[in-house]
């Protein structure tokens, strides 16, 4: 089910709902700015679907009083709307079909503003209605809240009035509550994102917090310039008498202009005005403000990879977690508001949804119900709030991977390279990094040969635990499986598995009424809570499984002591035979002469692998040399047989000879 809302709500976003990312990120740069933003999540009866705006602070109004969308009498949304879909809407039924006249729409100062931000002018009128959806409590005549008499309460109830705000006129009333709710709760519409908590509904962006200081560094960037252009263009005071000829004419560079000096010295008749350069002071005084805005908006620079790198883990995350905390408290404002969103688009789906809908994915089709969307499913943002950039989650990854391989046995590996993977922006992961399978039932020896491979295998429930067990025993006699304890630890914890369960299995057979009341017991007490308050149920449960537990355990102290008692009788027969001990160490011997023809046939493999690696001309030298020398060595060993082989013809002849002289004649 989780699996199902998660691809179809993915599906909707990225797929169908087209304005959902461009909307996004318009309120995202328009939300540091004003400090507030909000998103309308409702159904679109043009469109025939879900969709998610973007609705401007301007264009939602609300009592002064109110805290929250939650807690506010009234929310009103002014939406501006032309002549052609207004007519869309009233022909559909969803507006009253009645005529209009579309209104004189003044813009006000902020419109006029971000005109003239956007490089933008208006030319002319349009024909545009401003629509107010007023979302309100009335207490309609004929509509009354009742009690359980049927007697009016005089409760408001929650409605949506739409009108014309140029006529007056109203376009719809509809109920604003689910017809089957007994509390009759309104149903939420609207989102609030804040950059900052503010000191009442709305919250504060930038130009609330920094709008000062940005207006001092313009006053005094102004003031730079002004008197740099003053000192740049002079101007002062002349002479009466003086009479410069086109002087209506600036002066242009490298110009020399008459003038009629009645008498005396022109530089005595003119007198400049004493403009002063820009002030070092007031430039200095810019660059405190602008640093302390930038102080402000701005994220401290980690440096967390110029550091040590032999650094404690602690000293990073503290690094990683001081230069990211106002941003990391922004972002969970926003993860907190598209929860609310994603909450608000699937009770959209779940309303307007048939009972099933079949969608076309990449890889075939798929089908989701509208029974769905029930309260079991929490839809929530997957990205952690905690984690603002690609840096940190790579660093963090990095940390708790440098973790896991500092003591394996004590950390998933698999999760930890996972999420290294992840965080570095791996496609296909599981082609690089193939999940862990899980165990599955297999024969005894099957799980010998996992044991020594050193791979998990654990034993199920039905299996033959009676010839597992002999199985295991028999094997952890050879001298193979003794002489490995990694391989003992793991067949010994399989054989405690197995009795485990043969001592659970013989329990059911044993108890089987007690355990099927003990069931009914724990079925009733989920269906009413208030059995749980029993204190005699209470302890007929804890009899109840005390007593099985009892029994279990006697099983199990059985079954282990004839292991025991087994184990001891093949290992003991085992090690007294004086033939079986000649035996294990031919056995050894041929094991050992295996594992090194292994070796030999693993080295040769690699060398032939080594040769196809080489380039053919290097493999023909190599080649070519060892022929080479090898005909030198044959050469020179039978050289080393000739003159042996002379060698020992002579001391032979010798011996001959003395053998001769020692003998004599005959006489």
């Amino acid at each position: 089910q989780s699996n199902r809302v998660k691809e179809f709500m993915n599906y909707q976003l990225m797929d169908v709902m087209k304005e959902y990312e461009p909307e996004f990120d318009q309120m995202l740069f328009y939300l540091p700015l004003a400090g507030s933003a909000f998103k309308k999540v409702y159904y679109d009866e043009l469109l025939g679907r879900a969709v998610s705006k973007f609705v401007p602070a301007d264009d939602l109004v609300v009592p002064y009083t109110a805290t929250s969308l939650e807690d506010a009498e009234a929310v009103v949304h002014v939406i501006k709307m032309s002549e052609n879909e207004l007519r869309k809407k009233q022909i559909s039924g969803f507006y009253q079909d009645i005529e209009l006249t579309p209104g004189y729409n003044e813009e006000t100062e902020v419109e006029k503003k971000e005109r003239e931000l956007e490089g933008i002018k208006k030319t002319r009128d349009e024909d545009i209605f401003t629509i107010l959806e007023i979302h309100t409590d009335l207490d309609l005549e004929g509509f009354e809240d009742k009690d359980s008499t049927g007697e009016p309460t005089g409760i408001k109830l929650p409605y949506i009035v739409t009108l014309e705000m140029g006529s007056r006129q109203i376009l719809s009333i509809r109920r604003n509550y689910q017809a089957n709710d007994p509390q009759k709760l309104k149903i939420e519409y609207f989102v609030h994102f804040k950059f900052l908590p503010g000191l009442g509904f709305y919250g504060f962006g930038l130009i609330h917090m920094i709008g000062g200081l940005s207006r001092t560094a313009t006053t005094a960037l102004r003031q730079l310039l002004d008197a740099g252009t003053l000192s740049n263009l002079p101007a002062g005071f002349k002479q009466r008498g003086i009479r410069v000829r086109d002087e209506a004419q600036a002066i242009q560079p490298g110009e020399f202009r008459d003038v009629d000096a009645p008498g005396g010295s022109i530089k005595d008749a003119f007198m400049p005005l004493p403009f002063k350069e820009p002030s070092p002071t007031l430039l200095q005084l810019m660059g405190i403000v602008v640093q302390a805005g930038q102080r402000f908006a701005a994220i401290a620079d980690m440096q967390v990879g110029d550091g040590n790198q032999q650094a404690a883990v602690g000293t990073t995350i503290a690094l990683l977690e001081r230069g990211s905390r106002v941003m990391s408290a922004i972002h969970k404002r926003l993860y907190v508001a598209m929860k609310c969103e994603f909450k608000l688009l699937a009770g959209v789906f779940k309303t307007y949804m048939p009972a099933e809908y079949p969608y076309d994915v990449v890889g075939g089709q798929r089908n989701i119900k509208q029974t769905d969307f029930d309260d079991k499913v929490d839809i929530i943002p997957v990205a952690d709030p905690n984690i603002f950039s690609q840096s940190q989650r790579i660093s963090l990854a990095q940390t708790e991977l440098q973790l896991a391989m500092s003591n394996p046995q004590m950390h998933n590996l698999y999760e930890a390279f996972h999420a290294m993977y992840s965080a570095i922006g791996v496609k296909n992961i599981d082609k690089i990094l193939p999940p862990p399978q899980q165990p599955q039932p297999m024969d005894p020896a099957s799980e010998n040969i996992l044991a020594m491979s050193g791979k998990p295998f654990q034993a199920f429930k039905g299996q033959d635990h009676q010839a597992h067990i002999t199985t295991h025993l028999n094997f952890m006699a050879t001298n193979i499986a003794r002489n490995n304890p990694i391989v003992m630890a793991a067949l010994e914890k399989n054989i405690f598995e197995h009795i485990s369960l043969m001592a659970q299995e013989q329990l059911e057979v044993e108890f089987r009424e007690e355990i099927a009341k003990l069931m009914q017991l724990q079925q009733a007490m989920q269906q009413n809570p208030m059995l749980q308050q029993d204190p005699q149920i209470q302890q007929q449960m804890t009899s109840m499984s005390m007593s099985l537990e009892s029994r279990k355990a006697k099983l199990i102290a059985e079954m282990t002591e004839e292991f025991k008692n087994e184990e001891n009788k093949i290992m003991g027969e085992y090690n007294g035979d004086p033939i079986a001990k000649l035996k294990a160490r031919e056995l050894d011997l041929k094991a050992m002469d295996d594992s090194a023809k292994r070796d030999q046939a693993q080295e040769k493999i690699n060398l032939d692998r080594s040769k196809q690696l080489m380039g053919q001309q290097q493999f023909d030298e190599k080649l070519d040399q060892n022929q080479e020398l090898a005909e030198l060595r044959a050469d020179t060993s039978l050289t080393k047989q000739m003159m042996s082989q002379e060698a020992k013809m002579m001391n032979d002849m010798m011996k001959q000879t003395d053998v001769r002289i020692l003998k004599g004649p005959k006489r």
